[in-house]
């Protein structure tokens, strides 16, 4: 297999983290589901940072991001599968 360009915990979980350095848009990425050894592809719509996340679906203003089969926060604005995931239109509920 392929090295990944992403990492999935949970198959619940509606956003990866990409593990590699200078991913760019465009470029059509192999993701790891870590809790069943599964894999699923998405492309990046953007240019995203090792250690951000991806969407794995469309996520809407409101809807809850789940991360490790966890809820990790809200978005503050829409992103389409494959857009950049951070504080720019993600924030936690905590504050």
């Amino acid at each position: 297999m392929a090295a990944p360009q992403f990492l999935v915990h949970s198959p619940k979980d509606n956003v990866g983290v990409i593990v590699i350095e200078g991913l760019k848009s465009g470029t059509d990425m192999l993701g790891v589901i870590t809790e069943n050894d599964t894999t699923t592809k998405t492309k990046a719509n953007h240019d995203i940072p090792i250690g951000h996340k991806v969407a794995l679906t469309d996520l809407k203003k409101g809807d809850t991001v789940i991360k490790y089969g966890e809820d990790v926060g809200r978005m503050i604005a829409d992103a389409k599968k494959g857009d950049h995931v951070h504080v720019h239109n993600m924030k936690t509920k905590r504050w």
